[in-house]
């Protein structure tokens, strides 16, 4: 079979495809043909050597995928051959086809396309433990997405609209801002033409906003943290800004100064919350993976929420993908089709 093995760390022209041995199926184990493959900021820095969660080299990239089950090892209820379901994983899905524990396998959405389905589940997971189970969302908070026209920032727009929060969010041009305003955000903010936190103020009467969902760091991490209200959430879930050049001294400098840092003392003055959110861990709890997939199935379905297709590519521009995705020109989700 086909598939992209990361053996160095580089720019996007390390991706290559080699031709490799079909992984065996293993006791409680699965065989997924993938259609559609779900493209992840975390694989840009893992290709780059900067995700900690990463695993050793050489392996084989990508978090999620949309396929049907083709083998299933032995000890295995509940699902069966010709079943499309989603796959979600640390590495592995770069490929025609992929094998994982039972575990990893996810019902896919009916009423959702191949390419649907493969963007769904880290981006809204990750939107939905930020908002959901940290923040503990409420209809009456003011929330405010950075890089709402992303990935995880369209799913994070659209749960936040559907639960009643009036919604805030940031882009770099016209029409990633309308794109979230289509999503249902009150409020878009081209945060290349204007302060986004003096904007809020403005519009705000001098008010802030409850909960914030943060990905970039550095100075948008701090400009983010001065608008909590009193009882204000903040939840990091990446560092888009942090570009670490391990052979460029100067950019050591500017990292470490992005790293988002709080001081207990002054959070406490202002009773705020800071936390960060990383979905590694779900895949060592089974059991809480499944019950936070189940609520967030059901608050997608209730509320006709969709993924968010920006841009697909055939497997064999993987390469142009991450091009895409690390321009930071693209909107919503980047998918690859084998």
């Amino acid at each position: 079979m086909k598939a992209y093995i990361l053996d160095q760390t580089g720019a996007a022209s390390v991706l290559k495809i080699a031709k490799i041995d079909r992984p065996v199926v293993g006791n409680g184990e699965v065989r997924v043909k993938i259609h559609s493959i779900g493209i992840n900021y975390a694989e840009i820095q893992s290709r780059k050597g900067l995700y900690g969660w990463a695993p050793k080299r050489p392996y084989i990239p990508g978090m999620e995928a949309c396929g049907v089950i083709e083998e299933l090892g032995g000890d295995i209820e509940g699902l069966k051959t010709g079943m499309t379901v989603i796959v979600v994983g640390q590495y592995g899905c770069y490929a025609e086809e992929i094998v994982v524990p039972a575990g990893q396998i996810l019902p896919a959405f009916e009423n959702f396309s191949p390419a649907e389905n493969a963007a769904f589940a880290v981006q809204f997971m990750t939107a939905w433990v930020a908002l959901m189970e940290i923040c503990r969302l409420r209809p009456s908070d003011r929330v405010l997405i950075q890089a709402a026209a992303g990935g995880v920032g369209t799913a994070a727009v659209q749960i936040a609209h559907a639960f009643g929060c009036e919604v805030f969010g940031t882009a770099s041009n016209n029409e990633k801002l309308n794109l979230i305003k289509s999503l249902g955000a009150d409020h878009a903010i081209n945060y290349s033409r204007e302060d986004f936190s003096g904007y809020i103020r403005d519009i705000s009467a001098g008010q802030g906003v409850d909960v914030v969902l943060e990905v970039v760091g550095g100075e948008v991490f701090r400009k983010s943290l001065s608008l909590l209200n009193p009882f204000g959430r903040l939840v990091v879930i990446g560092f888009a800004s942090l570009n670490l050049n391990k052979l460029n001294p100067l950019s050591w400098w500017k990292t470490w100064k992005d790293i988002p840092r709080v001081k207990i003392d002054a959070m406490a003055t202002a009773s705020q919350v800071v936390g960060a959110s990383h979905l590694g861990y779900l895949l060592r709890d089974t059991e809480r993976m499944i019950r936070i997939w189940e609520d967030l199935r059901a608050f997608t379905l209730k509320h006709e929420i969709r993924s968010v297709i920006g841009h697909e590519f055939p497997f064999e521009q993987m390469t142009a993908a991450h091009t895409l995705m690390e321009s930071r020109q693209s909107m919503g989700k980047i998918v690859v089709h084998p």
